[in-house]
């Protein structure tokens, strides 16, 4: 059984869609549609009758709103949930005024606060957008993963699908690409003198998949996804 990104294209590339149950990686550069994408996949469990929740630590949750009623997702529906961990959100100032000796307490109480929410609402699908910002406020590389790991249980626990984004870039791998089931990659491609947007699969615990870069745009509806074209015969 899978379950849709909400993206028909990107559907094809993960052989039908995401394993349930599991977290997934999304990362690329600011402006390439990670938050996008991580509505379309909540919006697509809302349409199946699904209770998901959106957690933003970077734009408020208001900004959020107002960006996606663009693409005609309407994020005040009653199964759509919300929690801002934004610095300026109204209500929930998380990580407000957080020094690094304080992470592992705050961290847990942001644990603490999705698993209520999952529980509470019966939450089927996440998207933490982006885990960037809760990297940022680690001393060390060892403190993060410890945290990022128990983060992850909190999901498993529930039997919950999850996206994560993420904007830090690098030729090294990742804790969360470690610890993912699975990781999508957005880039920039220089093609005949222009740039295009692609699409990869990097990873895909448990099932064959798409590895070619595949071209994507945005639309009215949202990310489109091309999984029949060459990002290089465009």
């Amino acid at each position: 059984m899978r379950i849709s990104t909400g993206i028909a294209g990107l559907d094809k590339m993960l052989n039908g869609g995401l394993i349930p149950g599991r977290a997934y990686l999304v990362k690329g550069e600011p402006g390439l549609g990670k938050t996008t994408m991580s509505i379309q996949f909540l919006m697509a469990g809302v349409r199946n009758g699904e209770d998901v929740l959106y957690i933003t630590l970077e734009e408020s949750l208001d900004m959020v709103k107002s960006d996606m009623a663009k693409f005609g997702f309407d994020l005040d529906n009653p199964l759509f949930h919300g929690i801002d961990a934004t610095p300026v959100g109204k209500k929930t100032h998380i990580f407000e005024g957080i020094y690094y000796n304080e992470f592992a307490e705050n961290f847990e109480k942001f644990s603490r606060a999705v698993e209520e929410q999952i529980k509470e609402h019966k939450i089927r699908r996440v998207a933490v957008d982006p885990i960037t910002m809760l990297k940022l406020t680690t001393k060390n590389e060892l403190e993060y993963r410890r945290a990022f790991l128990e983060f992850l249980k909190v999901f498993t626990r529930y039997d919950v699908t999850v996206l994560i984004t993420s904007s830090i870039l690098g030729r090294d791998l990742e804790v969360e690409e470690y610890l993912t089931s699975g990781v999508i990659e957005l880039r920039r491609y220089g093609v005949k003198g222009r740039m295009v947007k692609g699409i990869q699969i990097l990873k895909l615990r448990g099932s064959p998949f798409d590895e070619d870069v595949r071209p994507y745009q945005f639309t009215d509806r949202g990310i489109e996804v091309y999984s029949s074209e060459s990002l290089y015969a465009r």
